[in-house]
Order: C-alpha cells, then structure tokens, then sequence
C-alpha cells in the first residue's frame, strides 16, 4: 500500500512562525497528530501494532507556505487535462451520508455542510495536507516583510487575486470581504464561526486591499477569512439576510454564488446537492475543473457509502467511514477502492451538559446567564473524572477504529503543546473511579446497582449520538463501563442529518436537549490552536439569542480559562510560555467537568482507484481542497 507521508506539524508550526517574523523553537515535540497523511491498510485492525503517524521528519527542505504558489496558479503537470478538458470530465459522485443541510459554510451545522460550501465559496487562505498556509483568493499570504502585518500586530493586510469573478459574472471585490465580515457581526445572524470575535473592523482599502483590525494584537493573525469554515460570500447576493433574516434566506443559503470550481444547481436538504463547472472559474485556463457535474448524495450509513466505492464501484469518493476494522477491511481487499486516513486533531469526544436539560419550555439547556445549572454536572469536576477512568479507551478504539484512531486524555493533541497531565484515563480504573464516587456521598443506598446523589436522585441519564454502527457500539462499551461504577446511561441515537443539522433544530448538538452527547470535532483553521481552544470562552456559549451558534456545546463557563485566553490570543508564536498555555488551556477544558475525551480520530475516507490526482486527504481542511485537479482514467 502507497505511504503519503507528510511534513511533521512541526516544521509546520515553525513556518507559520517563520511567515510572521519568528520561529517556534519548541514545537519540537512528536504527537500522533503532526499532520501525517496516510493509506492505510484498513485490515489491520491490531491498533497497538500500529505506529502512530507522527513518527515523520520535517523535510529538510521545507520552505514557508506563504511562498508557494497556490495550486490554481500551478502549470498543468505534463499528464494534466489540456485547456480544453475544463468541465469535460463527466460525471464525479461523491458520497456523504450525512447529508448537507446547507451550502452556506457561515451557517454550517458542521463538516457535512462545510465541504458542500467549500467547492463553492473560498476564503483568501486555506490550509493544505500539511497544514501549510496557502493563497486562495489572496495573491500572497500577508507577511512582516511584505507589509502585510503591522509591527504592533493589530492588523493584517489582504492583497487579492486580480480578474477574480463571481460565478454570475459579476467581479470579486474587497467589499465583498467587507459583507462578509457585516453578516457575521451581527450575532442575530447565528454564523457558526467566531472568527470574527476579536475583529473591530474590516475595510476595503480599495477594490484589491483588505485591512483587517483586531481589538489587541494577534500574534496569529490568520483567523478571519481563512479556512474552509471562513469564506467570503457575495454582498449583492446576501444583502437583505443579515441578522434574523438570515435562516429564511433558503435560496442564498441553498445556492450561493462563488468564487471556486463549482456552482449549486441544486440543493435538496439531507439529501443531495447537484453542481455543474463553473465557466469563469480561474483555472479554466489549464483544464481545471476537469468534471463537468458533481453530486454529493447524502443517506444511508458509513457503511454503505464504503462498500458502494470499495466493493461495488458506483461511486467516486465516500467520506467519514467510521466503519469497524473488520467491516472495512475485506471491502477494500476486493480491489476497488482504497482507503485513506488524515490524522489532524479530531476528536471523538463526550459532553456532559452544564446547563438543566431537563427544564421546562425555554429554559431547557439554556444558559440563562448561569443562572439554570445541570443538577449532576455543573461544577462537578471529580464526577466527570470518575466517568472518565471508568471507560476502556483501548476496547473503544479496538472495537471501532483499529489504526484510524488513538486513545487520548486530551482535546488538543498538537506538538509541544499537548498534555500530559491527564493521562490517568489512559488505562481503565473502575475501583478508582467507585472511590471517586464513594467520596461525593454517591451511593447505592436501596441496592438496585445504580448510585444516588444525596438527595435520592439517581445517577441515570440519557446519553445521544448520531445514528451509526461504530458508535452504538462505543455507546454500548462506555454503558457497560459506567454500570460497573453504578451509573446508567439510557442511550438514544439520532440522525446524522439532525443530530448535525440547523443549530437551532430540537435534536441538534448545538440546542443539546440531552445529558450527554458524543460526537467528534476539532479545527476548522489549520494547525493553531488559538481559534479551535476559543470556542470554549464563556461567550461562546449556544443561547437562544445567537440562534445557538457558536461553538461552547457543552456550555462550560470558566472564567480562569476565559482570562487565560485573552493572554493566550497576546502571547507570541515564538514565546514558548505559548504552549504551556495551550496546555493550561486544554487542561481546563478537560479537567473542568464538560468534556470528556476519548479518541484521536483520523479523518477516513475512501477513493475509487480510478481517480487520479487526489493528492493526500487533507486532514486540517476540506477533504475538497483540490477538487479542480481531481480526474478519473476510464
């Protein structure tokens, strides 16, 4: 099997600080997580023989990111499609079984809906396999030395791409990025991204030049309007959906004009979206995109999608295959297809609601400005330790993941800036666990094997993820671990298209109606862990005034961590008090009774092999990152 092999994180950590005028001379420590990138052998379902991915060596001669030309910009390869070849290519399907609710990446309800908005609507800069920092819609990442960041790093200047068009035909200005910014300020609009939280203003210099101001310095300035999760989108088209309006505006969401390869034709909720080339799409020139048409079909399972590319061979690419080792494995043997993995920081993951789920009307897991705890969780960190070391990592990782996932104790899992102060949950302590327990007055008292708080309430709870194979089989491993310490989990599952759908929707993640939900996130803006650790401040909290948006799911309100931040988003790249911050950070998170984590988790997917080009998936970005290079032999 072909190994892709990729830049260890970090000399990637090192670039971006080269890119800003230092380096990170810390980021010298090995993670399973340092950005490799590679096809695996799905049938190998040993996990401890596997050899974590960080075991590469940063290239010798590995060069800033800001410096390479990005990929539209490239010479077609000498087997690249000719000029002519652009949109001739047929038909590509792509499966995604959750299905995309939204092609509106500002209004996302997670990945599903990021990659259907990610061949459509870009942002200035994107993140590669290797979590490099590219151009997209920027002529050159902004630099000290090219007068993009100013010395008091307060702002980054944006110089754009010239000839850029909108799919309508209509030219890319700076105020568009000026909109874009608008939209997302007003908090009543729900955009699912904070990166706009520490931005005062955004001005169009002239029709090429972006000036982005910040309300301190960022020593990491790449934020705003970079990644896949922060496109543009088109003020002409979006301007009367600001604010309320934002989630009736079904045909600018369902359909928004872009700037990428793709253009929505159409766009049928939780089930597919059909796409046709976009003619005035800069990389027509040299053939690109090579497919005329583009499907996502949404439906069924994991499981399905990998064995329609692996064993049957009626589609393309099959994404999130969450599939068990010993189901994956013969698919891929029967020659189809093969199977690649992306090791970032995505992290399955439990929360454990801070706020009353079980209020009545409104009040039901809203925050109310903590004035409406959880009963059991709020403020309860030694419970979630006991439920944390109560569970088997190493059975959940066996059992559904094989060589795609890594026990962890952590939420960030980056270099020098993970933790070890929590890896206590590594290895299962159920007597430890029932001590914890013992010592908060939790006990059996009318002997029926599950434990009481002290005013007789028991410990049951209801426990929800999306409806898929793996995870009813983890759901059922962390039920039988808890009832071992006297717990009872009632687990439900949900579907995908709701448990990740519109966040203000009554099974979503984002409203959280339940007591505990598990589910797998991690950064949408590359490989700092700046904007990622931002989405647990207190502001980030879902509420009913910001259309339960942002991030904070698990509602943790934690004002040592929301101070630490703040010196955190002042401590430069090169400081190394940085990543003792990161893991003071993270260690807040994980030991503040909220969350709960369980797996590093590879980013698993699936191509036909007759396609060509793919390049590696992209584990700190849209697994489309460089869908207009994409082929297929016949």
């Amino acid at each position: 099997m072909k190994r892709l092999k990729l830049l260890a994180l970090l000399a990637v950590i090192a670039l971006f600080a080269a890119a800003c005028g230092g380096s990170d001379s810390d980021s010298t420590d090995d993670t399973a997580s340092d950005g490799d990138t590679t096809a695996v052998d799905s049938s190998d379902d040993a996990a401890d023989d596997a050899e974590p991915a960080d075991d590469a060596e940063p290239a010798d001669d590995a060069e800033p990111a800001d410096d390479a030309e990005p990929a539209d910009d490239a010479e077609p390869a000498d087997d690249a499609p000719a000029a002519s070849a652009a949109g001739t290519g047929g038909d590509l399907t792509l499966l995604q079984w959750q299905a995309p609710s939204t092609a509106n990446a500002l209004l996302s309800g997670g990945t599903k809906d990021l990659l259907a908005g990610s061949i459509v609507i870009e942002p200035f800069a994107r993140f590669n396999p290797d979590g490099e920092l590219v151009a997209t819609l920027a002529a050159e990442i902004p630099t000290a030395a090219n007068g993009g960041l100013s010395d008091d790093q307060t702002q980054i200047t944006w110089k754009l791409k010239e000839g850029i068009m909108w799919s309508d035909g209509t030219p890319f200005t700076a105020d568009d990025a000026v909109f874009t910014w608008e939209y997302c300020a007003d908090t009543t609009t729900g955009c699912s991204t904070d990166s706009f939280s520490t931005v005062t203003n955004v001005v169009a210099d002239d029709d090429l030049t972006v000036t982005v101001t910040f309300d301190s310095p960022q020593p990491f300035p790449f934020v705003p309007f970079v990644g896949y999760a922060n496109p543009i989108i088109q003020r002409a088209q979006f301007a009367e959906c600001v604010g309320a309006a934002s989630t009736s505006c079904s045909d600018e969401n369902f359909g928004p004009i872009g700037t990428g390869p793709y253009m929505v034709v159409e766009l049928r909720p939780e089930d597919t979206v059909s796409y046709t080339f976009n003619p005035l799409f800069r990389g027509n020139a040299i053939g690109q995109p090579f497919f005329e048409n583009v499907i996502i079909k949404g439906g069924g399972d994991a499981e399905a999608s990998a064995r329609s590319v692996l064993e049957i061979g009626e589609a393309d690419y099959a994404w999130n295959l969450q599939v068990a080792p010993e189901i994956l494995g013969p698919m891929e043997d029967a020659g189809l297809g093969t199977v690649v993995v992306a090791f970032a920081t995505n992290v399955e993951h439990i929360n454990l609601n801070q706020t009353n789920n079980r209020a009545d009307g409104d009040l039901a897991s809203n925050y109310a400005d903590g004035t409406n705890p959880n009963p059991f969780f709020f403020n309860n960190s030694e419970f979630a330790r006991a439920l944390s070391i109560a569970i088997n990592r190493d059975d959940l990782v066996t059992v559904g993941y094989g060589p795609t996932g890594i026990p962890t104790c952590n939420m960030w899992n980056v270099g020098a800036g993970t933790s070890t102060n929590n890896d206590e949950c590594l290895t299962q302590d159920i007597d430890g666990a029932n001590a914890i327990l013992d010592g908060l007055g939790y006990l059996d008292t009318d002997n029926d094997g599950v434990r009481e708080l002290p005013d007789g309430t028991p410990l049951e709870f209801s426990y929800a993820t999306s409806t898929n194979a793996v995870r009813q089989s983890n759901q059922d491993l962390i039920k039988d671990n808890w009832e071992e310490i006297g717990v009872i989990a009632n687990m439900e599952n949900v579907d995908a298209s709701l448990f990740f759908g519109e966040s203000t929707g009554e099974q979503s993640i984002w409203r959280f109606p339940w007591d505990i939900e598990m589910f797998t996130n991690g950064p949408s803006a590359g490989p700092d862990a700046q904007n990622y650790m931002g989405n647990f401040r207190t502001s980030e909290i879902p509420t009913p005034d910001n259309a339960f948006g942002p991030g904070n799911i698990s509602r943790l309100a934690n004002d040592e961590f929301d101070a630490l931040f703040l010196e955190f988003e002042q401590t430069s790249l090169d400081d190394p008090a940085r990543n003792e911050q990161i893991i003071q950070l993270n260690d807040i998170v994980t030991q503040g009774g909220s969350i709960i984590p369980l797996i590093l988790r590879g980013s698993v997917s699936a191509f036909s092999n007759k396609m060509q080009n793919t390049g590696p998936l992209n584990g700190w970005g849209s697994e489309y990152w460089n869908i207009e290079e994409w082929t297929r032999s016949e």
